[in-house]
């Protein structure tokens, strides 16, 4: 099976679970939206679940994952060549590297748990409702030790391309937070108290629901003491690694805190509508961007071990296409749709008309750096296939700087919309700078003809997309209009259906006529399933 054929292949199955999993956290945000509306309490829970969450992508997702993968990867490659005692280096690697996660963790949970008012009054002091804040972030701290393990199973279980473990996890989780809040809000007397619990619980399942089959593919691992683990080369290796990923993870990550922060400077509600806002851009990456990202992974850092250029390079364009072909006509298509959108999900009990202005505010702007979010994942896993984290770092140290310049500037005339604007130009400037250290690595990479063609289908692509947006552009009200005395599912659900699939519709077709490579791969992967 060729590349491009096992990218896509592996791509829409983890699509398909990682589809689930949004349309799951879109339902979660629902259930928040109208159980919380954009009130100091909506507040409170956003801030409180934004900082275990913040430090879990630190340990776990981007840090831990792009790290751990390369590094696990070369353990693999000693096995599968029968290497004399590589079965008792691995399982001390793994240990290792789970016994300096766990306290590591651990340590962080503890002082977070106990300097929470501290946290909050420090960084949140203008928030609504502080001691909800405080006690929501209390709760919720012990997520981050929960995620972080689960994380590390899922780099084992990626690493030996078991993705379908990992697919589920965030399913069960997102169940967890939805099944609390309807079960709990009455008991605790306050929903978000009882979606706190449901985080924690959510936590849980996705770390135990993965250690059967991380035992099932033959791997075992054990806290052993600290002195092992500083010794061990795989261990330093990914310290070594760790580090100025850390920094660029952190630096993103203070990012989103100062930028949420400025929004509770902004006015009521601010903070929880730019949530609002990301989750339905989230449910847009994960379609495919986010899966993509996870499926390349262990191949691209196969093919740099072994230095298959190559085809490393073939791997990476056909993923930034795939990249384009979903976010391109998603990013024209809600652009069009947006206040539409915005309504038929969130618009219930307490998420008012305000509501709808304020996360349509952020939402036109957050959706318009789609495209550069999605691809900048596909660039970075580039450079962590090769075990090259300082220049991901470098450009992610850069675009804090011009996100959190142009928020500052920007907030307190635009909002929400303000913060949601620097967040994509700080994006496309990072796209920008990704692509110029490329052209300065190691590798044997053809930089211009990887940027040609790529550049060349997403203008394609962008094309497509603006003529089949031209009919709802012009016609889409005429849609809506016979509909507004009807419930909010058919008012605006059967439009919005309807316009996505003319949309979807002329853009096939224009790729049939134009016989896009693309497409066959796809349509014969479907047929062959």
């Amino acid at each position: 099976m060729n590349r491009k054929s096992s990218l896509l292949k592996s791509g829409i199955s983890l699509s398909v679970l990682t589809l689930v999993s949004r349309v799951l956290g879109l339902i979660r945000e629902m259930t928040k939206s109208a159980f919380l509306g954009t009130g100091p309490l909506a507040d409170a829970f956003t801030v409180a679940f934004m900082i275990p969450n913040l430090l879990r992508r630190i340990f776990a997702e981007n840090s831990m994952t792009v790290a751990f993968i390369p590094t696990f990867q070369t353990y693999l490659e000693e096995e599968k060549r029968n290497t004399p005692d590589a079965k008792a280096s691995m399982k001390e690697f793994l240990s290792a590297t789970f016994t300096m996660l766990s306290f590591a963790v651990t340590g962080t949970v503890i002082i977070g748990i106990l300097c929470s008012g501290l946290i909050i009054a420090v960084f949140f002091p203008k928030i609504g409702d502080f001691s909800a804040t405080v006690l929501l972030t209390r709760i919720m701290f012990p997520y981050l030790l929960l995620i972080s393990v689960a994380a590390f199973f899922q780099g084992i279980l990626n690493g030996v391309r078991s993705f379908l473990p990992t697919g589920i996890t965030p399913i069960l989780f997102n169940l967890s937070v939805i099944g609390c809040t309807f079960v709990l809000a009455k008991p605790c007397g306050n929903p978000a108290l009882a979606m706190a619990i449901g985080v924690v619980i959510g936590g849980s399942c996705q770390m135990l629901f993965q250690l059967p089959f991380v035992l099932r593919a033959g791997f075992s691992f054990k806290l052993i003491p600290f002195r092992r683990c500083v010794q061990n080369a795989g261990a330093r290796k990914i310290l070594k690694l760790i580090v100025p990923t850390l920094i660029g993870t952190a630096v993103y990550q203070i990012n989103d805190l100062v930028s949420t922060a400025l929004a509770t400077y902004s006015g009521v509600g601010v903070a929880a509508s730019l949530q609002y806002s990301i989750r339905l851009q989230e449910l847009i990456l994960g379609i495919f961007a986010v899966s993509v990202g996870t499926v390349i992974l262990p191949d691209l850092s196969a093919h740099a071990v072994n230095k298959q250029w190559e085809v490393f390079q073939k791997l990476l364009l056909n993923a930034a296409k795939i990249i384009a072909l979903v976010t391109v006509p998603a990013t024209i298509f809600l652009l069009c749709s947006g206040e539409h959108v915005i309504i038929l999900v969130y618009k219930s009990r307490r998420f008012t008309d305000e509501s709808v202005r304020l996360t349509l505010q952020a939402f036109q702007w957050h959706i318009a750096g789609l495209f550069f979010i999605a691809l900048n994942r596909i660039l970075t896993s580039a450079f962590y296939a090769q075990s090259d984290t300082k220049r991901p770092t470098i450009a992610g140290i850069a675009c804090f700087g011009i996100n959190i310049v142009l928020a500052a500037a920007l907030a307190g005339f635009m909002q929400g919309g303000g913060i949601a604007l620097a967040l994509t130009a700080a994006s496309v400037v990072n796209t920008g700078l990704l692509l110029y250290f490329l052209t300065k690595s190691d590798s044997m990479i053809d930089v211009r003809t990887l940027l040609v063609s790529a550049i060349g289908f997403t203008v394609k692509i962008l094309l497509f997309s603006l003529i089949a947006a031209a009919p709802l552009y012009f016609f889409g009200a005429r849609l809506y209009d016979p509909l507004a005395a009807y419930p909010r599912i058919i008012a605006q659900g059967l439009p919005l259906f309807i316009s996505a699939a003319l949309f979807a519709l002329i853009i096939l077709t224009l790729l049939l006529i134009t016989g896009d490579s693309l497409l066959k791969t796809a349509v014969q992967k479907i047929r062959q399933r």
